[in-house]
């Protein structure tokens, strides 16, 4: 009879034993669930918007066209940008801008964007693209103070395809300029041009 007794009083210290350590073990599972970070989906929703023809290359590429989408994010945000009516398997060079058209202002380059064989390209990238969206030059070779990029423009990469293309008429030689990673680029031929200079489509971006 005293081994039965002592056999239920560890069968029941086992027991309560098992209990505490689940207690613990759940104790420890809602710590570290507090503690992780928390990703809250964004409150605002995707904003759309049109990317059209450069001055003059309506006449050259009449059907060149753009769509971004802007999805904001709680830390940052995805553009994606879908260009059509382009040459077949051109490449093109994507740059956040200051002003749609010339001189464009501060610039940041953001992506390349190539057409496949039926002119279509596409991209996707992640960063600031919204009303925070800004470059600054405390000091160094440049200084300028925070100045906000708002618009988009999208540049030839091969200065020589809108010359061919006529899209630089009067033109004696290729136009060159600096929008593309060798800073040897052609001409612009899509921009945001439908919105204000200082009221660009990444300003009305919220997260």
């Amino acid at each position: 009879m005293d081994i039965v007794k002592h056999l239920r009083r560890r069968a029941v210290t086992w027991a309560a034993a098992g209990a505490a350590a689940v207690a613990a073990a759940s104790a420890l599972s809602l710590t570290a669930a507090s503690a992780a970070p928390v990703t809250s989906a964004s409150v605002h929703s995707p904003f759309t918007f049109a990317l059209v023809p450069s001055p003059g290359i309506a006449s050259c590429l009449p059907h060149a066209h753009g769509v971004v989408t802007i999805i904001p994010g709680s830390q940052n945000d995805l553009m994606d940008v879908t260009i059509t009516g382009m040459p077949k398997n051109a490449e093109f060079d994507l740059f956040v801008i200051q002003q749609p058209n010339k001189p464009f202002g501060v610039s940041w380059y953001q992506t390349d964007v190539n057409a496949n064989g039926a002119g279509i390209g596409h991209a996707d990238v992640r960063g600031i693209f919204d009303r925070e969206t800004f470059s600054v030059s405390p000091g160094g070779t440049t200084t300028f103070a925070p100045t906000h990029q708002f618009h988009l423009g999208l540049w030839f990469n091969d200065p020589q395809l809108p010359f061919k293309l006529g899209c630089e008429p009067g033109q004696a030689a290729p136009v060159v300029t600096p929008f593309n990673g060798e800073q040897h680029a052609g001409i612009q031929v899509l921009n945001t041009a439908e919105f204000p200079d200082n009221a660009g489509p990444l300003s009305h971006v919220h997260r």
